[in-house]
């Protein structure tokens, strides 16, 4: 997928790995804020917006918290333009939230033409190549058949499966496992094949910027949390051509100096 951006948008905005869930609501207040105050003429969301989302009927109970996270989209797309892609926790997310939120899904990967460059975005997850656990998961719950066949359940019966899931995930977590990163060579053979110089990714929840061949990089999001230490909840903007992270200050929720 290509997308061309507007010739008026200034500044883009990308975030990712924010895990909303009803339980932290620090986080969730951190990005309310953020929305309704970042000057960006764009939002990008790279994944993994939510802990898990079950399905787009989760939002249709009037005081659910997703019906809460639907409205906040709404808000902030009534002033600048929002895109979300899947994640590997919310990869269930459809057209039927868009149209409420008011946002639009991109695909993984897509290529973003901003200011006579071009940037890959992508969740991440595909090129953890060591993770073969997990691709293999990966690629029996993108399946057509498998997410019919999860999506037919009662809502009750889906949100209690999300729950055994996320607690088997805090467990690996808790054990110290180490989680695969993105195989540099698969992203690089991914910009050359794209026609990109620079990737932007979450998952990993790694923030950091590498160089790959030649001008070629891959900027890394930050994921955020503001309920645990230590609290983290960065931002890469790219303004006037340059890609430049900062971090939301825990306290006030305003931007911190850029770096």
């Amino acid at each position: 997928m290509e997308l061309q951006a507007p010739s008026h948008w200034r500044a883009i905005d990308f975030i990712s790995d924010l895990h909303l869930q009803a339980t932290e609501l620090k986080t969730l207040q951190a990005w309310q804020h953020y929305l309704q105050s970042t000057t960006a003429d764009a939002v990008f969301i790279l994944g993994d917006l939510f802990e898990v989302w079950v399905g787009d009927d989760a939002i249709d109970a009037p005081s659910s918290f997703e019906r809460l996270c639907t409205q906040t989209l709404r808000k902030a797309s009534g002033r600048l333009a929002l895109y979300i892609l899947h994640g590997n926790r919310d990869f269930l997310m459809g057209q039927a939230l868009m149209q409420a939120a008011g946002a639009t899904l991109i695909a993984d990967p897509t290529v973003l033409h901003f200011a006579d460059q071009r940037y890959l975005l992508t969740h991440g997850d595909a090129l953890c190549l060591e993770d073969t656990a997990y691709l293999a998961f990966r690629e029996q719950v993108r399946s057509a058949a498998w997410q019919i066949a999860f999506l037919e359940k009662p809502l009750s019966e889906r949100q209690a499966l999300a729950r055994q899931m996320r607690s088997q995930s805090e467990l690996r977590k808790r054990s110290g496992v180490e989680y695969a990163d993105v195989d540099a060579g698969a992203a690089d053979r991914l910009l050359l094949d794209s026609g990109a110089e620079t990737m932007i990714h979450g998952h990993t929840h790694k923030p950091n910027h590498h160089a790959l061949g030649g001008t070629r990089s891959r900027w890394v999001l930050s994921d955020w949390d503001l309920d645990h230490p230590p609290a983290r909840a960065d931002v890469l903007r790219i303004a006037q051509g340059q890609p430049q992270p900062y971090r939301l200050d825990p306290v006030t929720l305003g931007p911190k100096t850029p770096g």
